[in-house]
């Protein structure tokens, strides 16, 4: 199996659905997307809040501008964020709402017609333009809509295996069927990945099977540097028991968190924003409260939890904007939102650092981008703010593929590589065959099990000088007992223990990324939370991390955050 198109879009949410339209829109016909699974199944679809714009529409948001919501985002990063790359976001954010509403998606509405919109945390207006709780959904199925009608190939049940480069170049990829088991290769001139986060690498997490951040694994064995991996968000409410996501929306429409003495315990953390401080402020919260045993179900299974009670906001409003929380709820936790409080504990959600890129989505690979959730451009710095992730797909999908439409009509593939793929390719299947035939007993199950435990454990919402030396130690741990790992379903058609074992290496190698650099960043910001360091130093830290990948292990460089115009401030809600 040999493919060749000029562009190939690796993954089929809304980062690689938006590029690909760019791609296609800029010139360049012969665009692809390859797709583990297809595409309105991507994890795009479970994004249900909103996406963030300065449209104004809301009563409270008039005098609303993107340098507004430029400095929300700057100051929800503590400040890590690089500040042009916030201002790309922000200055383009009206654009994609409109484009996509002009292709259909179908928002919410105020009674005037204009596009409605709900505060989110961490922002000072309401600024989070949605589509109920089904946010992503709608969006996502927008996208597809429009690639559809450009007849873009997409290649589904497709696993990329592996990044082929040719004199600094990449070049193609080597490529798995998972119906078939049949492995082959893609020929490119430019290459996007678009595979989403790795939230899988850690237990409790409100994110779908297929993060597991075998995307960013690819990039980093190939030589490009991951950035800031330590920074990981854990949500505030996810459904206890379950960690399915109950949207930051039931906060934005007024929802209160409540503690076993039927406290909105939000005043002691936060007193001004309440429910709405930004997620890793939140997230400690919640966890503060437990620990402290203001939790519901302390020392039970399952951990403890606190209330997120939306019962005072009434059935109808429920039904109008949180349709979708109200049937999770009824579905998987056997209670009724609008009469009975949800139990929620945080839960890992979103990994902010990912494949070092710059503002044109090019990684420091010739011929490779990346956008979405295991791209780090910069955005959003140590913590993402609610609403800005479905935005960043979609800006930075966009600007990464009209940069890609450009450069391959510059700048092709000359030389015959086909010697380089085909070798790419064995390499490959002979790893498959160690995987098979190798004399190791080790289970990759098992192993997985351990690694989630270990970071969640370990590289959590609280960390310190132990617990971090500790969790790096059992990830290294379990990157050689892995070198033991054997597949024993030897079947060709979908054969997801070898899938999953495949992806497993990528998952420990991303995770040494991240357990190092939290280890060596010894300060809190954002989402990375020490202990034994609880202040932020701007003199030693305010610099990004990037993490190299060695035969050996990782090896962490640095380098400068970008700052425009907002100097590092107290970063008080």
């Amino acid at each position: 199996m040999r493919m060749r198109h000029r562009v190939a879009i690796v993954g089929g949410g809304l980062a690689g659905l938006r590029a690909a339209i760019a791609v296609h829109d800029g010139g360049v016909k012969d665009v692809a997307i390859i797709s583990q699974l297809p595409p309105v199944r991507s994890h795009s679809v479970a994004a249900a809040g909103g996406i963030n714009g300065s449209l104004g529409n809301h009563p409270d948001g008039r005098d609303d501008n993107w340098e507004k919501h430029a400095f929300d985002t700057i100051k929800g990063s503590d400040y890590l964020a690089d500040q042009d790359a916030a201002e790309i976001l922000a200055k383009e954010a009206v654009n994609v709402i409109v484009e996509t509403e002009h292709w259909g998606c179908p928002y919410s509405r105020n009674p005037d017609g204009t596009i409605a919109q709900r505060p989110f945390g961490g922002a000072g207006f309401p600024r989070t333009c949605y589509a109920a709780d089904k946010t992503g959904h709608a969006l996502l199925h927008t996208l597809y809509q429009q690639v559809l009608k450009r007849g873009i190939k997409i290649y589904q049940e497709v696993l990329v295996l592996s990044i082929v480069k040719h004199e600094d170049r990449a070049v193609g990829l080597v490529v798995m069927d998972i119906v078939s088991g049949e492995v082959g290769t893609v020929q490119a001139d430019a290459i996007l990945m678009a595979t989403g986060g790795a939230g899988k690498i850690y237990a409790h997490s409100t994110n779908n099977l297929l993060n597991t951040g075998l995307g960013m694994a690819l990039a980093y064995w190939a030589g490009v540097p991951l950035k800031d991996m330590e920074f990981i968000q854990f949500h505030p409410t996810g459904l206890w028991g379950t960690n399915i996501l109950m949207t930051e929306g039931c906060r934005g429409e007024g929802g209160y968190l409540v503690n076993n003495q039927g406290e909105r315990f939000m005043a002691r953390y936060a007193p001004k924003a309440m429910e709405l401080g930004p997620r890793d402020i939140v997230a400690r919260s919640i966890l503060t409260e437990i620990l402290e045993g203001r939790g519901f179900n302390q020392g039970g299974p399952g951990g403890g939890y606190v209330h997120l009670d939306l019962r005072h906001l009434g059935e109808a409003k429920i039904n109008e904007r949180l349709p979708e929380v109200r049937e999770i709820c009824r579905n998987f936790a056997g209670i009724d939102p609008v009469y009975e409080p949800i139990p929620v504990q945080p839960s890992q959600h979103y990994t902010m650092g990912g494949i070092d890129t710059n503002i044109h989505g090019a990684a420091r690979l010739k011929g490779l981008y990346a956008a979405g959730e295991c791209a780090c451009v910069s955005v959003h710095g140590a913590n993402r703010l609610g609403g800005n992730s479905l935005l960043d797909t979609i800006v930075f999908g966009k600007l990464s593929g009209q940069h890609m439409a450009q450069f391959v009509q510059e700048d092709p593939v000359k030389a015959n590589v086909d010697t380089v793929l085909d070798e790419a390719q064995k390499a490959v299947e002979a790893r498959f065959r160690e995987l098979f035939d190798g004399p190791g007993t080790e289970s990759e199950a098992v192993l997985r099990v351990e690694l989630q435990e270990n970071m969640f454990n370990n590289v959590g919402i609280f960390r310190d000088e132990a617990s971090l030396t500790a969790g790096l130690a059992k990830v290294r741990e379990l990157r050689e007992r892995y070198k033991g790992v054997k597949v024993r379903h030897t079947g060709k058609v979908y054969n997801m223990e070898l899938i999953r074992a495949y992806e497993l290496r990528g998952m420990i190698d991303v995770a040494e990324a991240i357990a190092a650099g939290a280890l060596a960043r010894k300060e809190s910001r954002g989402s990375h939370a020490r202990r034994d360091y609880p202040e932020r130093d701007d003199a030693n830290f305010l610099k990004h991390t990037l993490a190299y990948y060695t035969p050996e292990g990782v090896r962490l460089d640095y380098c400068p955050v970008t700052i425009t115009r907002y100097q590092p401030q107290a970063r008080k809600y």
